[in-house]
C-alpha cells in the first residue's frame, strides 16, 4: 500500500531535517537516509522491505533495530 502524498511529504521533511536527506530520493538513488552509503546488500527480503519503508541501509537497521 502506497503512501499519502501528505504521509511521503511529512516523511521527507523528517528525514531532511535529521539526516540532511529527503527519504523519498535517497530510496529512489539506492542510498541511506541516515549515513548516505549505497543501500544495495540487504540480509534478507524483510530488510530490503525496510529499506523502502525507512530508507536505511543494512548497516543503519542493524544498529537502529539491534537487541
Amino acid at each position: 500500500m502506497a503512501k499519502s502524498p501528505e504521509m511521503t511529504a511529512a516523511l521527507d521533511n523528517i528525514s531532511a531535517a535529521w539526516f540532511g536527506r529527503s527519504r523519498t530520493e535517497c530510496i529512489a538513488q539506492g542510498i541511506c537516509v541516515i549515513c548516505g552509503g549505497e543501500a544495495k546488500s540487504f540480509d534478507d527480503l524483510i530488510a530490503r522491505k525496510e529499506f523502502g519503508i525507512s530508507g536505511m541501509c543494512q548497516r543503519c537497521q542493524d544498529e537502529s533495530f539491534a537487541d
